[in-house]
């Protein structure tokens, strides 16, 4: 089953929700970085999140980004997502190995931070900042919806990986919201059909679509559907792009690049693309200041 994502709205206007598929993107994230299981796991459930928070934005040049910081030896998280659902990330230490918590969920660590941040066009980005409250990040996400943006929200994550032959079987999620004027019926409904679910790897590794996960989340309601629209992991970079980032250093970094490593080499974080600047090419940026 190809990724894809889906935005519902409750006929009613109580609820709206979405959920994606995503085990492509999570094999392409792994393949990339080398990740162990564990790390796959990590950085798989924060892309699921990305791309999902990433959808809700209006304009198609807005994005968001998910950066958590745990207290674990995984390290740093970073996601970043557009309006389109198309995601990317990194983790701090992709080999990391540790067991699960005893209850089975991943623990990234609870002394840190889960920040969010919304390029919106404008002159200074949205950022909203929560410290860790479990270290599950589907827990720590339902917490910055709360306390950031007072916004009632169940959200699951999974991503089911087998550690011997660390093949990505499985990996998917939902975010559902109340939106303003929900009653407390409403929120039982939810309440209860969720609660029916359990482990949302199961759903997918069945071969459930996210549509079909989320009419059972929201089985009490009727839904309207709004999109269906395929996601996956891609990254945004281009030599043109770090060019502009070299600029961006000023006359004396570049000057200096230039006599001392006769160029310049830079990495993408999150596709490992290497792009080679030479001391010709500094030269020209540095005539253009």
């Amino acid at each position: 089953m190809a990724d894809e994502l889906v935005r519902v709205i409750t006929t009613d206007g109580a609820v709206m929700a979405a959920a994606v598929s995503g085990r492509e993107m999570v094999a392409q994230a792994q393949r990339i970085h080398g990740t162990s299981s564990v790390a796959t796991a990590a950085l798989g459930r924060t892309l699921l999140a990305a791309s999902m928070m990433g959808n809700q934005m209006k304009g198609a040049d807005n994005s968001v980004s998910i950066q958590i910081r745990g207290g674990g030896p995984i390290g740093q998280i970073t996601c970043v997502a557009g309006a389109d659902g198309y995601v990317r990330g990194c983790v701090s230490n992709p080999l990391v190995c540790l067991p699960p918590k005893e209850d089975g969920k991943l623990d990234v660590g609870v002394d840190g931070s889960l920040t969010v941040i919304k390029d919106l066009g404008m002159k200074e980005p949205y950022v909203g900042s929560v410290p860790l409250v479990s270290g599950e990040i589907a827990e720590d996400v339902t917490a910055y919806y709360a306390a950031s943006e007072q916004t009632p929200t169940a959200c699951a994550l999974g991503v089911l990986v087998d550690s011997r032959d660390q093949q990505v079987y499985a990996a998917g999620g939902f975010l559902v919201q109340m939106l303003p004027g929900a009653d407390d019926a409403a929120i039982d409904k939810v309440e209860r059909g969720i609660a029916k679910l359990g482990y949302v790897t199961r759903h997918f590794e069945e071969g459930e679509t996210p549509l079909e996960l989320v009419r059972e989340a929201l089985s009490e309601f009727d839904i309207e559907v709004l999109e269906t629209i395929p996601v996956g992991y891609r990254c945004t970079c281009s030599r043109e792009r770090f060019g502009r980032a070299l600029v961006s250093l000023g006359r004396d970094e570049l000057e200096s690049m230039a006599a001392e490593q006769g160029g310049a080499e830079i990495k993408c974080r999150f596709c490992n693309e290497t792009y080679r600047f030479s001391k010709e090419e500094l030269e020209e940026m540095i005539a253009g200041l």
